[in-house]
């Protein structure tokens, strides 16, 4: 690698300023590595977001053929089931934070008695929580204000859903693990097959063919439940077989009350931030239910184009969140600090630019979903020229969350997730569209103003550094 030298006004060269263009020049090359590193794991696990989002996406395409209640029915379904399914997600990436840690630490021991612990415990609960959710799924549909035809559909989507819980988790295991110590492709093949599958059998049990009956809205779920089997089994045996650099034994497949209690202190904050985002999304529901089905048509497939406007920022995070927890799990705290900046620039500039891109095409996109139904296209099209502003601001709050999650610091997540959706964004929501001409429209503009001050929040938190002094994971096994 060559010196720079720069001269003084005399033609001597200053050796200050040799040295500070090299470094200047070692801070480049880094940044490049880093940005290497990031795109290295985000490309694979966005691509793994967009394939589990086309799940919804292909329910909502073929549903919409059926009608806008079918539709309604699944978007009353979709955020209580997120918040159930939240409920134990955020275990999953505490098993993440776990993995990466102990990735940093060169501790391959840990990494694989991590994993497993991590599969013991979410399979108890995941079946508490499927349980749960096909028992008290009517009552859950009533309180979001679900009524007739849409209440009857919206029941069997949920019930049906619920069953998957368990695939759905063991596989969000799976998924985690590999992220966590850097290994993103192998699960993207995975959900790649599934969701190919779920494109054929999606017409299949809703419609009916031959000896499948037809099954209405539930058939969607069907053929997701089906799918989610399929990838947890396949999840499970790539990691037992121990070729991807994760070990299972059974012996390790025991209840271990220290080990649990770490997986709870990360997970539970991971879990109620993600369920605060979900709840938040259900309550939205309540106050969108007022205005008749349409608007709850049009809002659900705002929010079905959000989801997958997220999943950049989310893959970002979580590599992110890979990445800032090697380097914690190796005491490189300023490495980690710099992938931070970088991925929150690289999420700003990318989301932005997809949100202008959603503003000039929202009308046809929405139309795409429900064709013929031209107050829901309007609508719909209204939410997401209204929020696409502010997707950039999303990004960035997302990715700090990730740098929080990495250092095990996952209480901050929460915090800003409270502030984002409970003190800002649902308050806002109900004064603009209760007390104010906006109307239902009201509910739309909470979303970017919630967005830019969460995203503020997030950046100052980051900035005082107090995510640094977190301690890494101290717990072993022989």
């Amino acid at each position: 690698m060559r010196n720079y030298i720069c001269k003084t006004g005399t033609g001597q060269p200053a050796k200050d300023f040799v040295f500070f263009d090299y470094m200047n020049l070692i801070t480049k090359v880094k940044e490049h590595e880093t940005l290497f590193s990031l795109l290295k794991l985000s490309g694979p696990i966005v691509l793994a977001n967009i394939l589990q989002t086309a799940y919804q996406l292909i329910d909502t395409f073929w549903l919409g053929r059926i009608g806008a209640g079918a539709v309604a029915a699944v978007s009353l379904s979709f955020p209580l089931l997120f918040l159930i399914i939240s409920l134990g997600i955020g275990l999953t990436l505490a098993g993440s934070i776990l993995a990466s840690q102990y990735k940093g630490m060169d501790n391959q021991r840990m990494i694989n008695y991590a994993s497993a612990q991590t599969y013991f415990v979410m399979l108890f609960i995941g079946t508490l929580l499927a349980a749960a959710g096909y028992y008290f799924a009517e009552p859950l549909m009533r309180l979001v204000g679900a009524e007739g035809e849409i209440l009857r559909d919206s029941v069997d989507y949920f019930k049906v859903s619920s069953i998957g819980f368990i695939f759905l988790f063991l596989f969000f295991v799976f998924q985690s693990l590999m992220r966590g110590i850097g290994n993103v492709v192998i699960p993207t093949y995975v959900v790649l097959s599934t969701v190919f599958l779920n494109l054929f059998l999606d017409p299949l049990f809703i419609y009916g063919w031959g000896a499948f009956p037809a099954m209405g809205v539930a058939g969607a779920a069907m053929a997701s439940v089906i799918t989610q089997g399929l990838s947890a089994l396949a999840g499970f045996i790539i990691i037992y077989r121990g070729k991807n650099g994760i070990q299972l034994s059974w012996k390790d497949f025991k209840f271990d009350f220290e080990f649990t209690k770490i997986l709870v202190k990360l997970g539970v904050p991971a879990s109620m931030e993600m369920s605060t985002r979900a709840l938040g999304m259900a309550v939205l529901m309540v106050l969108v239910t007022g205005f008749g089905g349409m608007v709850i048509a049009s809002y659900g497939i705002g929010a079905r184009i959000l989801s997958f406007v997220i999943i950049p920022a989310l893959g970002l995070s979580s590599a992110t969140t890979a990445l800032v927890g090697q380097y914690v799990g190796a005491e490189r705290i300023k490495e980690a600090a710099d992938v931070g900046r970088l991925s929150a620039k690289l999420a700003f500039f990318s989301l932005t630019l997809i949100g202008g891109l959603l503003f000039l095409v929202a009308e046809p996109l929405t139309a795409f979903f429900v064709p013929g139904e031209e107050r829901v296209i309007h609508n719909g099209a209204m939410f997401i020229k209204v929020m696409a502003p502010s997707f950039g601001l999303l990004g960035v709050q997302q990715v700090i969350n990730g740098v929080f999650n990495g250092a095990g610091f996952t209480l901050a997540s929460l915090l800003l997730s409270v502030l984002s959706l409970w003190i800002i964004r649902f308050p806002l929501a109900f004064i603009l569209s209760n007390q104010t001409s906006l109307s239902f429209e009201g509910i739309w503009w909470a979303f970017p103003v919630s967005n830019l001050i969460a995203a503020i929040a997030a950046i100052i938190w980051f900035r005082t550094g107090s995510w640094k002094g977190k301690k890494r994971v101290g717990f072993n096994v022989k």
